[in-house]
């Protein structure tokens, strides 16, 4: 079984990745969060320093394109794969209004016969090393029949699906009876994504899908940066290993970023998925989301460790619309 780190944007960044493959290896890949592809094949300076080797610590990464136009995303493909990259993944998957507008991420699913005829257009380009992220349909679960057929057509490097629909945002339970479908008619190598917060969580999805190829974790790998090496049978994250890596990321993030507030927008991101570690410190928790300065911030944090015991079998159970898209 392969175990995969979603991408989460503003979350799961360069430094992110860095820091967590040195602490915590046992993630198999990182997805980076999506860049837009366009039809120069271009990407900003800031994503590009994103997804630069040399910046993710050694992490095997795969870097994602948000697209609806096949000559945009062939481009962009080639640039990457010259770039040394093996495989370029395609975001069906984001929900938010913005980009579903303008039939990107989910709101691709909307239009299936445009969605073949990319796909069409993309494989026979040469393009022989796309995953796909999806969903399963734009306001309902009955649209991925049609989904999975078009899926199939085509040589996928591997399907991740999140089973649920655009409309649920990260609310409601993911639906595996629809993952069960596809698991059972799909013959690409297929990833589950959804709310697999500990490891328990994990072997349950494991059990009842053991031709799985993998399983991909955002938010609950966020909240517990151990999550991976304690689902391989290692040790649960501790306290002090806990605050070396909030410690450590806060220090990388203060040396890329000038000014308290986008280190503090950083850190809070963090505490908002790892805070439910501390099943006792919301006292605290609110503490740090409320800081307006480092120094606010560090008394917080320490506080929160000092005063309240970390619980390494909790996991994230709230909803935030950032998860791995």
């Amino acid at each position: 079984m392969k175990y995969y780190f979603a991408p989460m944007e503003g979350v799961t960044t360069h430094i992110f990745r860095r820091e967590h493959q040195r602490m915590f290896p046992g993630a198999d890949r990182y997805y980076a969060p999506f860049m837009v592809a366009c039809r120069e094949g271009c990407f900003k300076a800031r994503e590009l320093r994103d997804i630069l080797p040399e910046n993710n610590g050694g992490a095997a990464l795969v870097p994602q394109l948000l697209s609806n136009d096949a000559p945009s995303f062939i481009a962009a493909y080639r640039q990457l794969m010259g770039m040394g990259f093996e495989e370029v993944n395609l975001n069906l998957g984001c929900p938010s209004g913005t980009v579903v507008s303008k039939k990107r991420g989910s709101g691709f699913l909307s239009v299936p016969d445009e969605l073949d005829d990319f796909f069409a257009a993309v494989f026979s380009s040469g393009a022989d090393a796309v995953s796909v992220k999806t969903r399963t349909g734009l306001k309902s679960h009955g649209e991925f029949e049609r989904l999975t057929e078009i899926y199939a057509k085509y040589p996928l490097r591997e399907l991740i699906i999140h089973p649920r629909v655009r409309t649920d945002m990260y609310k409601n339970t993911p639906d595996t009876a629809v993952f069960e479908a596809a698991y059972a008619g799909m013959n690409c190598p297929l990833c589950y994504n959804g709310d697999v917060f500990t490891a328990a969580d994990c072997a349950a999805i494991e059990a009842r899908f053991p031709r799985v190829n993998a399983v991909m974790i955002g938010r609950g790998a966020v909240a517990n940066p151990a999550l991976f090496r304690q689902i391989r049978g290692g040790a649960p994250l501790s306290a002090d290993e806990l605050r070396e890596f909030a410690a450590n990321l806060c220090r990388a993030y203060a040396q890329a970023y000038s000014g308290d507030r986008s280190v503090l927008q950083k850190m809070k991101e963090l505490w908002y998925y790892t805070g439910s570690m501390f099943p006792d410190g919301a006292k605290h928790i609110k503490r740090i989301m409320k800081s307006q300065t480092l120094a606010d911030y560090s008394a917080a944090a320490d506080a929160l460790f000092r005063d309240c015991a970390l619980d390494p079998a909790a996991g994230f159970h709230g909803q935030k619309n950032s998860d791995g898209f």
